[in-house]
């Protein structure tokens, strides 16, 4: 099948950091010395097992072991919708400042997909914190070694290989697959995506041999792999892993598209300047921690921070190029 080019999908990408006067809320004049007066709640707008639960899960206990708080950090699962009922649950708390949630892509695709009631916009963004990677796999005894054996499996018909993601479609791992597909010659229109509800579930699905392949992030799929329980056909970063280091790029395999997901903490609308300032500062100085860089080199997590003002107006640039990207691959 002829190889077609596809631009990457900057709008996804960790960029540069993002400074635009008179965006997101101002720091507060007093060095933010607001702190929780009770414990922090951390919200997974998915089930267990995911992303988003990962980047919780290790963010409270890293959060909770170096002690750079001073409350308990808990972490709830509010599972439904692409991530729907989780911002559905933070836009109730508004003002709330012990009420966090993380957030990455979703937070833009789902809107736009008209599958939310809730935006962006319609919350305060506290900190973009890392950049993860998409990996395409399929389980162990999978006779496909490659991205290519996946592209030539779909051959004339793409909708014949069933592929289960993590998210809704027209979400970030179906967007990553049509974008991936779209790059190598393939009807993006056509393919069977199957959506579930997190990552977790994704790969229960791959797992039981009740898809063919799977797309989901790195992090995700780390453990699997060392296992030897699902093979990787390929990474959507620009170059190798360290974490993931004898498994090949798309671009390595002639397929030029790249897809970097960031992955970041938001809280209700309403957060209060000193608010804001607590947790910028608290979660800069956990990326900091050996606890959390060991952590992330195993989940294949780069840091790419970006404070409130520089989050927000990324999100808000982002927001209006995947409007364009959704277009191009036909998924809006």
């Amino acid at each position: 099948m002829p190889h077609r080019r596809s631009r990457p999908l900057v709008a996804l990408a960790a960029t540069g950091s993002l400074l635009l006067a008179g965006c997101g809320a101002e720091a507060g004049g007093d060095g933010g010395q607001w702190s929780p007066g009770e414990p922090i709640e951390i919200t997974a707008p998915a089930d267990t097992g995911g992303g988003w639960d990962t980047l919780a899960r290790t963010s409270a206990r890293v959060l909770e072991d170096t002690g750079l708080v001073d409350q308990p950090v808990r972490v709830v699962n509010k599972p439904g919708g692409g991530g729907a009922i989780g911002w559905s649950y933070i836009a109730n708390h508004t003002g709330d400042p012990h009420k966090l949630f993380v957030t990455s892509p979703p937070i833009l695709l789902v809107p736009l997909a008209g599958e939310s009631d809730h935006d962006h916009t319609d919350f305060t963004p506290i900190a973009r914190l890392i950049t993860d990677y998409m990996v395409y796999l399929v389980p162990a005894d999978s006779p496909m070694e490659s991205f290519d054996d996946l592209v030539e499996q779909w051959g004339s018909d793409p909708g014949s290989v069933s592929i289960a993601g993590g998210s809704a479609p027209g979400s970030m791992d179906h967007v990553a697959l049509a974008g991936a597909a779209d790059a190598a010659g393939v009807d993006a229109s056509e393919l069977n995506y199957v959506a579930f509800d997190g990552g977790g579930e994704a790969m229960t699905a791959l797992l039981g041999g009740h898809v063919d392949a799977a797309v989901t992030g790195g992090g995700e799929a780390t453990e699997l792999i060392e296992a030897g329980e699902v093979k990787p056909l390929a990474v959507s970063a620009p170059e190798r892993l360290d974490g993931m280091p004898d498994v090949a790029t798309l671009t390595e395999q002639d397929v030029d598209f790249t897809f970097d997901i960031w992955r970041g903490v938001m809280g209700p609308a309403e957060m209060t300047g000193e608010e804001i300032a607590y947790y910028e500062e608290v979660l800069a100085d956990m990326l900091q921690t050996e606890q959390w860089q060991q952590e992330a080199s195993k989940l294949g997590w780069v840091d790419s921070y970006q404070d409130s003002a520089e989050f927000e107006a990324f999100l808000d640039e982002s927001h209006e190029e995947i409007a364009d990207i959704l277009d191009e691959v036909g998924l809006r």
